[in-house]
Formats: C-alpha cells, sequence, structure tokens
C-alpha cells in the first residue's frame, strides 16, 4: 500500500490525528493492534478535552456516554471532602466534564475517524519500521491477526501505539523516569456508593499510606476503583489480586465504607512500573502522539487529555511538513516546545502529590492571587498557553518550598520515600489479558 500517513495505534491520540488529517485531503491508514471495544484505564476526562471533542464532532456522543463530572475532590478525613469545582478554574471554556467506559470512547473515536475518510484497521499489528539513509520512515511491516502481512509506503508517520512505544523501543529511545515511578491495581464493581447530590460524578482522589486510591463513577451503577501503589507495596501482592485489592481498599475507612455492598464486575488487573519518557517527540518524516512519547501517572486524569492534545498538534505539523517540506523541523519544534511545558507542569505535581507538603496544601487551599483557581486550572488540563494560569502555578511552586521549609522534617521523609522507589522494579503486568 502507499498512503500520505500512516498511523499507528487506534486509542484516542491516534485517532484523533488520523481524523484531522483525513480532512484536510490526506490519505490516512491508520493500523490497531487489537480491535474493539477493547478494555483500557483511564476514564476520567478533563474540561479540557471537551474543547477537542467539539473540534471532532463528537461531543454530544460522548456527552451520551459519559457521567457528568463536575470537579475533583480530595477526601481530608473519614468525612470532609475538599471539591475543586472546575467552573471555578480561570477563565474556563467548560466547567465539567465526563467520565467514560474507555471501550466505549475509543470505540467511537475509532468509528468516527473512519466515518470521516479514515482507513482505519482492526487487528494489524505494526512490527517493524525501515528507514531510509537519512532515518525517515519509508515503509511498515504489519501482521494481520490471521498471520497475513502486510508492507505500507508511507511519506509520514505518526506513532500512537501507546505503552507499545513502537518507535521508543525500535529506537531506543524509550528512557525509565528517573524521576517517580509507580505500579496500579484496579477494577470495576457495582453497588458503590456514590457521593450525594452534584458531587455523585466527581472523581474520588484518595491518599492513603502506601499511594492514592480512585473512584470514578461510570454510568449503569459502575465505578472504577483502583489504587496507584509504591511499587514496594504492590511486590508485596504474590499473585492474589483481588484480595489484595480488597484489602488495599479496606485500609482507607472512607473508601472501604462506600464499598459496602459493592460486587465485582470485572476482572481486577494489574500494571507496574510504567513511568517512562521518550528521549525524542520527533523525527525525520515521524512523531510521536501520547503515551507513545511519555507516560507519568494517572493522578489528575491528564492521559486522555495530553494524548488528544499531542495528536491535534501532530495533525498540523504532519499537514504543514508535507505541504511545505522546508517547515518541517520549525513545525516539529514547536510541538515539542509546547507539549513539553504542559507536561512538566503536570510531572511537578504528580511527583510530589503523595508528599506530606502536597497533602498539607491541597487539605487548606488558599485562593491568594488566584492560586487555588490555577491548581484547579492545572486540574482541568489548562496548562500550555494560559499566560494567567502558569505565572500562578509557578508563584504555587514558591509556596510548596516554603511549605517544606516550615515541614522540613516530614518534607525530607516524603522525598527521601519517593526516591526510593524509582529502584524498585516491579513485574507481574496482567493489564493486557486481565487477571480474574
Amino acid at each position: 500500500m502507499d498512503v500520505d500517513v500512516l498511523v499507528v495505534g487506534g486509542g484516542p491520540a491516534g485517532t484523533t490525528t488520523a481524523t484531522l488529517l483525513a480532512r484536510k485531503g490526506w490519505k490516512v491508514l491508520l493500523l490497531e493492534k487489537g480491535s474493539h471495544p477493547r478494555f483500557h484505564i483511564g476514564e476520567s476526562l478533563l474540561p479540557m478535552n471537551l474543547a477537542i471533542l467539539e473540534r471532532l464532532g463528537v461531543l454530544e456522543q460522548v456527552r451520551a456516554i459519559g457521567t457528568h463530572k463536575p470537579g475533583a475532590e480530595f477526601p481530608i478525613d473519614a468525612e470532609r471532602y475538599n471539591t475543586f469545582r472546575f467552573e471555578r478554574a480561570i477563565n474556563p471554556q467548560f466547567g465539567y466534564a465526563f467520565q467514560v467506559k474507555r471501550e466505549e470512547f475509543d470505540q467511537l473515536l475509532f468509528r468516527h475517524s473512519q466515518a470521516n475518510g479514515v482507513d482505519a484497521r482492526e487487528q494489524i499489528k505494526v512490527e517493524k519500521i525501515e528507514l531510509n539513509e537519512h532515518g525517515r520512515p519509508v515503509a511498515a511491516i504489519a501482521r494481520a491477526h490471521d498471520g497475513g502481512e502486510l508492507r505500507v509506503r508511507m511519506r509520514y508517520l505518526v506513532d500512537g501505539s501507546g505503552r507499545d512505544t513502537l518507535l521508543g523501543s525500535q529506537l531506543k529511545l524509550k528512557q525509565k523516569n528517573t524521576l517517580h515511578q509507580s505500579a496500579a491495581i484496579f477494577s470495576h464493581f457495582t453497588g458503590v456508593q456514590r457521593r450525594d447530590g452534584e458531587d455523585a460524578g466527581n472523581i474520588t482522589v484518595q491518599r492513603f499510606a502506601h499511594g492514592w486510591m480512585w473512584l470514578i463513577p461510570l454510568q449503569r451503577d459502575v465505578m472504577s476503583v483502583g489504587a496507584v501503589c509504591f511499587p514496594e507495596y504492590l511486590k508485596q501482592r504474590r499473585g492474589e489480586s483481588e484480595s489484595f485489592l480488597m484489602k488495599t481498599l479496606e485500609s482507607e475507612p472512607s473508601v472501604w465504607r462506600r464499598m459496602q455492598g459493592a460486587q465485582r464486575c470485572g476482572d481486577v488487573h494489574v500494571t507496574g512500573n510504567y513511568s517512562y519518557t521518550c528521549s525524542r517527540m520527533t523525527g525525520p518524516g515521524w512523531v510521536m502522539v501520547g503515551d507513545a512519547y511519555a507516560f507519568v501517572d494517572p493522578v489528575f486524569s491528564s492521559g486522555v487529555y495530553l494524548g488528544m492534545n499531542s495528536g491535534e498538534q501532530a495533525a498540523s505539523v504532519v499537514d504543514g511538513a508535507l505541504r511545505e517540506p522546508a517547515r518541517e523541523a520549525e513545525l516539529q519544534r514547536a510541538m515539542v516546545v509546547r507539549l513539553k511545558r504542559g507536561l512538566k507542569h503536570f510531572q511537578w505535581f504528580i511527583y510530589r502529590f503523595t508528599t506530606p507538603v502536597m497533602r498539607e496544601l491541597f487539605n487548606a487551599p488558599r485562593n491568594y492571587w488566584q492560586v487555588e483557581q490555577a491548581v484547579i486550572s492545572m486540574l482541568a488540563g489548562d496548562v500550555f498557553d494560559n499566560k494567567a494560569v502558569l505565572r500562578r502555578l509557578r508563584f504555587f511552586r514558591f509556596i510548596y518550598a516554603m511549605t517544606a521549609l516550615r515541614m522540613a522534617p516530614q518534607a525530607l521523609r516524603g522525598w527521601l520515600r519517593r526516591k526510593r522507589q524509582v529502584g524498585v522494579d516491579f513485574r507481574g503486568d496482567t493489564l493486557q489479558q486481565g487477571n480474574p
């Protein structure tokens, strides 16, 4: 086959890029190794997602399958919650988001790409990218589910392969994150108690001694419940996934109270150390989007938004580079600078979220110079272009530093524990096949 653009991976990042490029008139082939619907974690969207969904033309379809999410809540103790409502962000375009079952959400985006002219195919895994003497992709070797081989010649390659990191692995660009590591265990349940009134759709983020837990309300009385843990804690699992998950949830009274009468309705999944970054995001004739480039931690639900945002940026880069090849390097540099800037703001908060200092600041937020609203804007995903938000987030870092000095002994213990986790290796990933 000869195509203008080959997109590898049929998740939110890949389908966003493919759809937008097909709309610009390019011949786009999208290859997905699995088949939709397929299970995936990352069910909580951000308000900044909605503008992209609107531009894609699927916002109302997502609204129909989603649970209204007005904010994110962080329990202070067994009774009290501190809720950050998205409508309080600085200049919010959308004051809410949605929680979605990813198998439904991803399938919706995949079918939408086909309706927009993308040649999107499932159960075809790209195994290798062939590069010319200048390091430019010229062809891809793919294998179908039935064993048949497909050779694709393309003018441009978009790697949206997620944690497979196709190019990152082949070009040896993938690097373990030296600042942060965690692992997760999770499942779906029915009968979990929801919060009252308008808070019923909030995501709950509960810190505990070994990391943090999430409760994400979905449609049809389903609740996604899981824990992101320090690797040294999850290594104690020893294969007993369900009992370990329930024991973990029981350790936090406010979460366990909501689990009374709950019944598991899905597999218990475990995923190991997953914080990584590739040393490059772009190259001659190629660009990475979403998790193919980097993944840190899902604590602020940034994964889908970062993927779709980078997919939208990549579509502009690829379109510009194909029309004006001399501008390719310039377009790629601008994309890298912008995306790294936003990612760094998420990373800074993620690396410190489980520390005593961040707990102190989140439990007693103050809106001096709209700093609390800037944090809400960060939680909403507004970390790329809003200068008012970025200035205040930098001031929040100063507040954090001053608080850390005041809490020096606790801050030091938290820092040492976080550093220790980076060297802990965890095996036993069951994310792909599931583990009852």
